[in-house]
């Protein structure tokens, strides 16, 4: 009989400064969770040293493995690291971010309760990233009622885990590439009733190097966002 595996997808963009230490603090919980499990670290076109820190981890830490491709954004990498994990044969799919603001501790409180899965998801309640960034989620959730007519309660919080049935009927759903996959994974989660439940998480500042995301970009994807929400919408809902 095969052992439950976790394979923890973890995009990445010109994180020199970060990505070892997220490597060395995330990868003991694939070590003991067992054999069968993977880190899977997307490096999304990074123009620094993010690819040869990458490669050094590699011969350290054998269940660690590097995607590398075209810069396309946040959305499609995540996208990218799901598809991979599916096609490889992983049963339970987590995502976090390789900017250091997620604690690997809090993870253990969704595995123990992954038999209830659904979408388990971390809902920043003790967020340390600047009100801009708080206010962002507000209006976000505002836009997703309008769009959706659903309320998610942390729509973008890049701490989840998910099982595989489930997840691979809800990318079904969403358009390749898409800026926002994490938003419209739990949009689609709500919508179809496959069950959401939210964690309490701790959400730090950046532990280091430059966030590639501003306010003029977040304004830009937004718009943009909201547009393809008002036209997903009216298919989501004829589901």
């Amino acid at each position: 009989m095969r052992k439950e595996n976790v394979w923890l997808v973890i995009p990445a963009y010109n994180e020199e400064a970060n990505i070892k230490t997220v490597v060395e603090q995330w990868y003991p919980i694939v070590e003991k969770i067992g054999p069968d499990s993977r880190m899977l670290v997307i490096n999304d076109g990074s123009k620094d040293r993010t690819q040869k820190k990458l490669l050094e981890l590699q011969k350290k830490y054998p269940q660690l493995l590097v995607e590398e491709k075209e810069n396309g954004g946040h959305g499609a990498a995540v996208r990218y690291g799901y598809d991979v994990a599916l096609r490889a044969g992983a049963e339970y799919i987590f995502q976090t971010d390789s900017d250091g603001q997620t604690l690997p501790s809090e993870f253990w409180q969704l595995w123990m309760r992954r038999s209830k899965c659904g979408l388990l998801i971390g809902h920043r309640s003790q967020r340390q990233d600047g009100w801009q960034r708080v206010i962002v989620t507000k209006v976000l959730k505002l836009v997703l009622r309008i769009t959706f007519g659903c309320w998610v309660k942390d729509a973008n919080t890049p701490f989840r885990l998910m099982h595989r049935d489930q997840l691979e009927k809800v990318l079904k759903e969403i358009p390749q590439g898409h800026s926002l996959t994490n938003v419209l994974v739990s949009v689609v989660y709500t919508k179809r009733g496959y069950g959401v439940t939210y964690f309490p998480i701790t959400f730090r500042p950046r532990q280091g190097g430059k966030n590639s995301i501003n306010m003029k970009r977040i304004v830009k994807i937004g718009i943009h966002a909201f547009e393809d929400f008002s036209k997903l919408g009216k298919t989501l809902g004829k589901k």
